[in-house]
């Protein structure tokens, strides 16, 4: 059975990737990726690389031809690029006949409002109309996500936001690859949605957690949208990026992650890593 990651070259894929490898033999492993030379580390271990770009169709073809098993992971950028590369790998993935579609999504994609949720609520659409069986991983946010607070707490800043008393469910990224990687290679995921989230924490929540593995108290700060923004630029975050940070701000505010389900026990065998035991383990890799 040929399993093939799209995006391996990526912070969630490569995950995955290195999970498979634990169980799965490398030959047995492929990867799509849009510029080879970044996956040569997976070559040089038996992988099989292929080149595919979510823009050009044509390639997704030859990268997508012989699998079996496909996990595609949703792309980054702007809603109306990501609904479009969504579908062509969709698409792809239909023409190259795979027996099997998992799809990273987002939490409560069908009925979210969050601005991020179009493409999510298009290509789970779209791999429901092919009639391939398949999984959704509805991932609800990654703790990583929180790195800048992170290195700014550790500086002794305070823990801005604009959330309010909104809540997320924080998990770390390699428990979200672990679950992909089960859902690749096990059984019994056949058209089943799995909506993945740590428990529901408060900004307050997550900055106390934040200071307990860090030894010391960590303020919050909360201010509103126009503070935040002005406050992102002047730490040097791109002006494309600010608007979008603020919009995950004023999603969380209005409860648009506050999903209350979590299937990760049932997927991973396993509870989700305690949020204290991610965060000591992600500060102790920033202090590496």
């Amino acid at each position: 059975m040929k399993l093939l990651v799209t995006g391996a070259a990526g912070m969630l894929g490569a995950k995955v990737v290195e999970t498979l490898l634990q169980t799965v033999p490398a030959a047995n492993v492929a990867v799509s990726v849009r510029n080879p030379e970044k996956a040569e580390g997976l070559r040089a271990r038996g992988v099989d690389v292929r080149q595919g770009d979510f823009d050009r169709p044509e390639t997704l073809d030859a990268a997508f031809a012989g699998i079996d098993r496909i996990l595609i992971i949703s792309a980054d950028g702007d809603n109306e690029t990501r609904i479009r590369q969504h579908m062509n790998a969709v698409e792809a993935a239909a023409r190259a006949g795979v027996k099997f579609i998992a799809y990273t999504s987002l939490a409560n994609a069908r009925d979210s409002a969050l601005f991020l949720a179009p493409p999510h609520q298009a290509a789970e659409k779209a791999i429901l109309a092919t009639g391939i069986p398949y999984a959704i991983l509805r991932n609800n946010w990654y703790l990583e996500n929180e790195l800048g607070s992170i290195r700014a707490a550790m500086a002794g800043v305070p823990w801005l936001t604009a959330a309010g008393s909104g809540k997320t469910g924080w998990a770390a990224r390699q428990d979200y690859a672990e679950a992909a990687a089960a859902v690749l290679t096990g059984e019994g995921h056949e058209n089943a949605i799995y909506e993945l989230s740590g428990p529901l924490l408060t900004q307050d929540e997550l900055a106390s957690a934040v200071g307990a593995a860090l030894g010391k108290d960590v303020p919050v700060a909360h201010v509103d949208d126009a503070a935040y923004g002005a406050a992102m630029r002047d730490a040097g975050v791109p002006d494309f990026v600010v608007p979008i940070l603020v919009e995950i701000q004023r999603g969380i505010r209005e409860g648009l992650l506050e999903i209350a389900d979590s299937d990760f026990e049932k997927v991973l065998g396993r509870p989700v890593t305690p949020i204290d035991q991610a965060l000591r383990r992600l500060i102790g890799e920033l202090n590496a």
